[in-house]
């Protein structure tokens, strides 16, 4: 099936169309599965906690940025916002695997950075979307936001705590977690923005 205008001028395959529309959302879909499953990855943090550990938390985000920015790259909208928010990932990753620290603090001081920096693209991104995605875009900026807020509210006493018996395994464990939520619920916005770009096709 074709649609043309003027002297056949315009012609474009239907099927080339629908093919490009599954073809982005079979990518989208992969990207969704692959970022929630480096959400797992966080569970090893507190295994590997002391040098190694803002390694681990690198890798996993220039990972899960990697796969954001190539989703990003499928986005039929917004594909600069969402770009953007993946490169930030990014570069928070590689700052970690750059300067690895073995102190708990630093770290967490950088992930509320980046929490904040994703949590306001992803509200600006929301804005230029409607239906489901705008939905799940907005919670995704909204759980950021608040990871990050938790985290802060926990600098003070964590401080002390660390400060005296350093950084304890339920610290890095809840710290594990907020790394988790972040990724699972990019991964669902992913797969949400893949069931679009099929219903599309």
């Amino acid at each position: 099936m074709v649609r043309a205008t003027g002297d056949f001028a315009g012609i474009v395959d239907v099927n080339d169309v629908d093919n490009t529309a599954n073809r982005r959302a079979t990518w989208l879909r992969l990207a969704g599965v692959v970022i929630i499953l480096l959400a797992a990855g966080s569970a090893l943090l507190p295994l590997v906690w002391g040098s190694a550990g803002s390694t681990v938390v690198g890798a996993m985000l220039v990972a899960a940025g990697t796969v954001e920015f190539l989703a990003g790259t499928q986005r039929r909208r917004v594909s600069g916002l969402a770009k953007t928010a993946g490169a930030v990932t990014m570069l928070c990753g590689l700052l970690f695997l750059v300067n690895p620290v073995a102190h708990f603090w630093p770290v967490v001081n950088l992930v509320i950075g980046w929490l904040i920096l994703r949590s306001i693209l992803l509200a600006i991104t929301a804005r230029y979307t409607d239906g489901l995605v705008r939905t799940w875009t907005l919670l995704s900026a909204a759980m950021d936001f608040v990871l990050a807020v938790a985290l802060t509210a926990g600098l003070s006493i964590g401080t002390l705590v660390v400060l005296l018996f350093g950084p304890t395994a339920q610290m890095i464990a809840s710290f594990a977690w907020v790394l988790s939520l972040s990724f699972v619920l990019n991964g669902l916005l992913q797969l949400e923005i893949a069931g679009c770009e099929r219903d599309t096709a």
